[in-house]
Parts: C-alpha cells; sequence; structure tokens
C-alpha cells in the first residue's frame, strides 16, 4: 500500500530549476548583506541543481558565478578592515 505517488523524472527537473533560481537570488542579495553564509549557500545550491540536470544552467551558473564573488567580497572587506565584523 503507497500513500502517495511515486516522484517522476519532471519533479526532480523542477526542484532542480527551483534550487537554481534559489542559488541566483541568494547569490544576488549575497553582494549586500550576509555575504559569509548567503555565498556558499548560492555555491552549494548551484552545484546541486547542475549535478541534478537543471534546464536552467545558465541561472545556476550565475548564481555559483555570484556565490564566488561574494567570497570575494567578503575577502576584500576583511583585507582592508583587517577584522571579519562590520564597523559602523
Amino acid at each position: 500500500m503507497q500513500l502517495t505517488a511515486p516522484a517522476t523524472r519532471r519533479t526532480g527537473i523542477r526542484d532542480a530549476d527551483g534550487m537554481a533560481v534559489a542559488s541566483f537570488i541568494l547569490g544576488l542579495v549575497g553582494l549586500l548583506v550576509f555575504n559569509v553564509f548567503l555565498g556558499p549557500v548560492a555555491i552549494v545550491l548551484a552545484g546541486v541543481a547542475l549535478w541534478r540536470g537543471t534546464t536552467r544552467r545558465g541561472r545556476a551558473y550565475l548564481g555559483m558565478g555570484l556565490g564566488v564573488a561574494d567570497l570575494l567580497v567578503l575577502a576584500a572587506f576583511v583585507q582592508a578592515d583587517s577584522t571579519i565584523s562590520w564597523n559602523f
């Protein structure tokens, strides 16, 4: 007896497409705030989306690139300020 229907291939692709879009959005927001957290999350989501065979490969690559850019921005701020915290 099955309580749920078996997952089809379309559900997996739709999930991967959602991860690609989420990685793009998180990478974009990470340029402004929480880049230490959102950058790696964007990179991981983009990698998983590409591994699952998303149809939005460009969006996943942009999310991965923005995640790397988040970490580069963080590294630039740490280098300039010599601390990982923000001073106001």
